[in-house]
């Protein structure tokens, strides 16, 4: 049994029935869409800063839009403050980041060298890391010092952006120190064992 379709020119064209003898058309392909749930198992109390700076850039960037397309009103502050609260969640962000060890990082080297060069070369990625955020938190402290003027839109004096910035580059140094501790004292297999951890890709037989 077959059915036909017209096409132009009352041209049709047979199709094969599915219940005919011949080669069934295959089922489409079962998609199973599985909910793992959120793990918050690993947040910290230094995580906070950084959760309640997303949600109070949210807060605000729903403001202004709220208050631009809807109440046809807009506020003059919210996109000001938006842009200054964008660079504090980014660097409240990097305390998280820095506090788990997950930072990006280029993995090519770790995969072709010894286990102990692996480990010295780690322990020195580490030793920089500690030393420029150190480095980056003394210039956020000489910038907030020499800044007087105040954010154009609101009353507020604008270093206390650039003491939000110091705060979380001195918890980087100290959460980079710690990891450099860490390192120095593990052994290089458990150091090469934790950057396959957190690399981007599996890791490859040695």
């Amino acid at each position: 049994m077959s059915m036909t379709h017209e096409q132009d020119g009352g041209a049709a064209e047979a199709l094969p029935d599915s219940g005919s003898n011949g080669a069934a058309a295959s089922p489409p392909p079962k998609i199973t869409f599985a909910d793992t749930g959120t793990d918050i198992s690993d947040f910290g109390i230094a995580d906070l800063p950084g959760l309640i700076a997303i949600w109070a850039l949210a807060a605000i960037v729903f403001l202004q839009f709220f208050t631009r397309y809807v109440l046809n009103d807009s506020l003059a502050w919210t996109e000001e403050i938006a842009r200054y609260m964008l660079i504090v969640v980014g660097f409240f962000g990097g305390i998280s980041v820095t506090r788990k060890g997950t930072h990006i990082f280029l993995e090519f080297f770790y995969r072709y060298l010894s286990p102990k060069a692996g480990k010295w070369l780690a322990v020195a990625m580490e030793l920089l890391s500690t030393l420029f955020f150190g480095y980056l938190a003394y210039l956020a402290v000489l910038l907030a010092q020499k800044t007087r003027t105040k954010m154009a839109s609101v009353e507020i004096p604008k270093s206390l952006l650039y003491w939000s910035v110091c705060a979380a580059l001195a918890i980087m140094a100290v959460y980079s120190a710690l990891w450099l501790i860490r390192k120095i004292r593990q052994q290089p297999e458990e150091v090469l064992r934790e950057l396959e951890e957190h690399s981007l890709h599996d890791a490859i037989d040695r």
